[in-house]
């Protein structure tokens, strides 16, 4: 434990360092996208896959990383030379999930337990999150100074931990007690969003729209608004479950709208001028009485509402993933049938390819980009064509001073 907390310690020192020194900053609005220079942060656990998820304006990069065989995974937290294992709560299973800012240290997201769950669900976790079904018990977690603490349910087995703010509170959802009739076997919960903290004890459930019976959150801002899904339990995993995107205002939601489909409407991340990104199901997703996924990137501000991003040329499907504070958007943009996954970057209303603004030759594809910081610093996964894996990468803003590369 004396080792692990140094490793952090000696990882917060240097990422306020590198905060402090960065010279570094989101590109100018008016202007075209910034060119990158790409550093491949590897599969440091001895699997052949890793992802960034997330991005704060320390320089951390966050997300999951395959121990050997990629049957399983842990959260993984990468600094520039440095990387961290996070661990689990003793089970087999972590990941850092969604987009997160909070630059006070902590990082949040899953961890399975070594409880086994009583009711067999795949729950939240397993279905779409990580590599395999175990079957065992996983709970949102908060990680700070080497030390991952549990976060409480709400009288359920399961619950998942999103994304924090720099005030100390984290949203994600969480199972309660109750028999839900909405749910679609192996799911039997019903599940709440949820916000922990700031205060250690405190738990805030967050009231679903309407007549919908369960919810969850996935970003929240640092002025505590916000954003997530609600609807029927279904698997726990988007879908219907995602009939509406919501905005929680002072605990009330509101229906962000829809790009014309009936499902999927889900905001992932939030900033502080309140504009909200995430991907949403587009028109005729209904197919023989089955919901399709047909899912664009879209982009909501309060003047202008729910905007469909598109997707690159050629494309099928997007997801928006992350946004900073000046309005840059990162996600993914695949081929039919989720094929050929490509990161992309918006901002001025236009998608690019992250791909076209990287350094020529590069042996990575970048294929998802998972979150943006406002130094316009870029973490996601990538295939690298000279050892055929999946790892995290990070996409840093090229200074007009650097030498060609």
């Amino acid at each position: 434990m004396r080792s692990r907390t140094l490793i952090c310690a000696t990882a917060v020192v240097l990422s306020i360092a590198l905060f402090v020194a960065a010279r570094l900053s989101a590109q100018d609005q008016s202007s075209g996208p910034a060119r990158y220079r790409v550093i491949n942060l590897g599969n440091p656990l001895g699997g052949s896959s890793s992802a960034g998820n997330a991005m704060n304006n320390l320089g951390w990069a966050t997300g999951v990383a395959n121990l050997p065989g990629d049957a399983t995974q842990h959260a993984e937290l990468w600094l520039r030379g440095l990387h961290l294992d996070l661990g689990t709560l003793g089970g087999p299973n972590s990941a850092v999930i969604f987009a997160n800012h909070s630059a006070s240290g902590q990082i949040v997201g899953i961890a399975e337990t070594a409880d086994m769950d009583p009711l067999g669900e795949t729950w939240s976790c397993a279905g779409a999150f990580f590599p395999t079904i175990t079957h065992h018990i996983c709970l949102g977690f908060v990680w700070q100074n080497g030390v991952m603490t549990a976060l409480p349910t709400l009288g359920g087995n399961n619950g998942v931990a999103a994304s924090a703010n720099n005030l100390g509170q984290v949203v994600g959802w969480a199972e309660t007690a109750i028999n839900d009739p909405t749910c679609v076997l192996p799911q039997v919960q019903q599940f709440e969003a949820v916000i922990w903290g700031p205060g250690k004890d405190q738990v805030q459930q967050l009231s679903p729209l309407g007549t919908d019976p369960d919810s969850a959150a996935t970003a929240i801002n640092d002025s505590g608004q916000v954003v997530g899904i609600s609807g029927i339990c279904q698997n726990a995993v988007g879908a219907y479950s995602a009939t509406h995107a919501v905005l929680w205002d002072d605990g009330r939601p509101t229906d962000l709208g829809n790009i014309g489909g009936h499902g999927w409407n889900t905001p992932t991340f939030i900033n502080k001028h309140r504009q909200i990104v995430g991907f949403a199901n587009t028109s005729g997703d209904v197919v023989n009485g089955k919901l399709a996924l047909k899912f664009h990137a879209f982009i909501w501000t309060k003047e202008r509402g729910m905007r469909d991003l598109g997707t690159l040329p050629g494309d099928a499907i997007s997801e928006a993933l992350g946004i900073n504070e000046v309005g840059q958007v990162v996600g993914v943009s695949y081929g039919p049938g989720f094929s050929n996954p490509r990161a992309f970057l918006w901002q001025n209303d236009v998608m690019t390819d992250l791909n076209s603004l990287v350094p020529a030759g590069s042996t990575l594809t970048l294929q998802v980009a998972g979150d943006i910081n406002d130094r316009g610093e870029i973490t996601g996964a990538a295939f690298d064509s000279s050892t055929k894996t999946n790892p995290a990468f990070l996409a840093i803003p090229r200074r007009d001073e650097d030498a060609p590369e």
